[in-house]
């Protein structure tokens, strides 16, 4: 449950939002639990749904995130002003990246390897690669100036 908390999250305009989105993704886990095939790890499976189904509702509500995970702000509260500082461009700058840009920077800050990337997002690991390296690359300039 807490990687579903975590992804919706990172989609969610508010606490309400959040609920429905944990909502929604509980009732398509459910759904479609007879069809995993067990071709891969059950956590591919329910981070693939569950980043499917916030992609999904925020094009249905052309939503945009205000927050990113609370674990990535809560670390930062707990470092100095700089640090902090330094957070609160890294949240606005993932802003403003589309979903699904949004959805690759968001495994890579969760440690994800490419491989586990490139199953959950469905595209080939050196896809991955390539977004990986031009998202950083944005980050830094929309940071940075």
């Amino acid at each position: 449950m807490a990687i579903i908390a975590h992804i919706c999250r990172a989609y969610a305009r508010d606490e309400e939002s959040l609920q429905d989105l944990i909502q929604e993704v509980s009732l398509q886990l459910w759904r479609s639990h007879q069809s995993f095939e067990g071709k891969s790890q059950k956590s591919t499976w329910v981070y693939r749904v569950t980043l499917n189904v916030c992609l999904s509702q925020a094009k249905k509500l052309s939503q945009r995130v205000d927050t990113i995970p609370l674990e990535y702000q809560e670390r930062a509260d707990q470092k100095d002003e700089t640090e902090k500082e330094k957070m609160d461009k890294l949240q606005w700058a993932i802003r403003q990246l589309n979903e699904s840009d949004r959805a690759v920077i968001l495994l890579y800050l969760e440690d994800k390897s490419y491989k586990e990337m490139s199953d959950i997002l469905g595209i080939t690991v050196s896809n991955v690669g390539v977004k990986v390296t031009r998202l950083k690359d944005k980050l830094k300039t929309l940071i940075h100036g």
